[in-house]
């Protein structure tokens, strides 16, 4: 159909939804402690933008500079303030190794281990991978893990490392054409798995029905996890084993009402010093104390995904939809 006039194609072009604006005074203050992390005026920052969806950001050792995922896009970038953003891997988690129901997702979550070397959690390649540099441009990777019993993981989302050297990740199914449904789901579980420095991979936790971002206490005897379902949307707390194994899971904080009236779900987190979890939940980046109250959130009024704190935990950057964002701590 051929519009007369330039009004009616106008009227009849579909017209994209745009984020919101990110919120002017994104501080809401529930209890005095959050003025002790982020000042009340502190402002959200607009890094970069146009992303599928962002995830995994991190801080490079030594330059500072945050690396993050779009998971979709299946690439990882790089943010720095003198060169912006630029593209740093892809892909940066789907090679093609099993196309079958595969959504070809990208790395999700990122971390530097303890040798400064990037480890990756590979949605579409269904596995913990190192990065071993590039060949013709094209990025190299390493599998640490792939399998548990002899069957392919689901699609590592997160993953933290361990004093002793070992990785801990979680596995839901978000990278397989529909997930727990899925012919090619090989895992019984969305479980919480330890790679020890040693190759053996130990199933530490089922319980949960989307296990997501993770992160350890200050001290290492605790293990947070997310969980990131709408009915059940909630953070666990488990005790850390001398042998590294976990002890029973106990509810740490439950958002599932929160869940329903704001966008985004437990997701990353990342622990202060102080103990204080920065946890992407409903609405925003929650702050929690060691003890489980909630001391209030950083608004970013579109679904949060996931943070990281620079060297000196002076900034904290959050990947939030289609944004790379930072905001001012108190360090």
């Amino acid at each position: 159909m051929r519009c007369s006039a330039f009004i009616l194609c106008l009227l009849a072009t579909p017209v994209l939804a745009a984020n919101p604006p990110l919120p002017a005074q994104p501080v809401l203050t529930l209890k005095p402690d959050m003025q002790q992390v982020v000042a009340a005026d502190a402002t959200l920052e607009q890094l970069a933008d146009g992303f599928r969806w962002a995830e995994g950001p991190i801080a490079e050792p030594g330059s500072g500079d945050i690396l993050f995922s779009d998971v979709p896009e299946n690439k990882v970038y790089r943010w720095n303030k003198a060169q912006g953003l630029t593209v740093y891997l892809q892909p940066s988690g789907y090679s093609g190794l099993y196309p079958q129901n595969n959504l070809q997702q990208g790395a999700n979550g990122l971390i530097f281990n303890s040798d400064s070397k990037l480890v990756l959690a590979q949605h579409g390649d269904r596995r913990l991978a190192l990065f071993n540099g590039f060949d013709n441009g094209v990025p190299q990777y390493q599998t640490l893990v792939t399998k548990f019993n002899g069957k392919l993981l689901n699609s590592p989302n997160d993953l933290v490392q361990h004093s002793s050297g070992a990785y801990y990740f979680t596995d839901p199914p978000y990278g397989l054409k529909g997930g727990d449904d899925s012919t090619e789901k090989q895992q019984g579980v969305n479980g919480v798995y330890r790679l020890a420095a040693d190759g053996k991979i130990t199933l530490l936790a089922d319980n949960l029905t989307r296990p997501n971002g993770l992160a350890f206490s200050p001290d290492e005897q605790w293990l947070y996890v997310a969980n990131s379902d709408p009915a059940a949307a909630q953070w666990w707390r488990y005790a850390v084993n001398e042998d590294g194994s976990l002890g029973k899971g106990g509810l740490f904080f439950d958002a599932t009402a929160a869940a329903k009236t704001a966008s985004g779900l437990p997701d990353g987190l990342k622990v202060l010093p102080s103990g204080v979890l920065l946890a992407t939940g409903p609405g925003g980046v929650w702050l929690l104390s060691p003890q489980g109250e909630h001391l209030g959130t950083i608004q970013t009024g579109v679904a949060a995904a996931n943070v990281a704190l620079s060297s000196d935990n002076s900034w904290l950057y959050i990947t939030a939809s289609s944004y790379l964002l930072r905001i001012k701590l108190r360090s």
